[in-house]
């Protein structure tokens, strides 16, 4: 899966504001609604919520990767921000989270759905990808380190 075809600069925020999980969520569900990639965000944010609540998305190194399945989307949808601030995320290795990759995916499409977290997580196993991309200073920064 090439990251180019679901990302772009619409879909990149580099300074989140919120300052628990569930405001990252719902900042990073204003992202898709403003991207056009949803219309139903209440439908967005339950199939998110339903997710979380049967376990943290909080990953390792500083990751979250909210996620979901809903009819809201005819196609997988993302979005990525970054805080400024350390977020606690209920991680794996309960370590706080800076870099937050939300998607969502249609209900009855399971590959793209898990091959664009397979292909996130391979990229974010690399340290130093993931410094870059707390450094960038724009969204095409982040762009340009994904494809890498």
């Amino acid at each position: 899966m090439n990251l180019k075809t679901v990302l772009n600069k619409d879909t990149i925020s580099l300074h989140l504001k919120g300052a628990s999980k569930p405001e990252i969520i719902n900042e990073l569900l204003d992202i898709l609604v403003a991207a056009g990639k949803i219309q139903d965000r209440d439908a967005a944010h339950a199939a998110i919520m339903d997710r979380e609540e049967k376990m943290s998305t909080g990953m390792k190194h500083g990751i979250a990767i909210p996620h979901g399945k809903s009819a809201t989307v005819k196609d997988l949808v993302a979005c990525i921000g970054i805080s400024d601030a350390q977020i606690d995320f209920d991680t794996l290795d309960k370590e706080p989270c800076r870099i937050f990759i939300m998607t969502l995916s249609p209900l009855e499409k399971t590959g793209p759905h898990l091959q664009f977290l397979a292909e996130i997580s391979l990229l974010f196993k690399s340290a130093e990808k993931r410094a870059e991309i707390l450094k960038a200073s724009t969204p095409e920064d982040i762009m340009r380190i994904l494809a890498e």
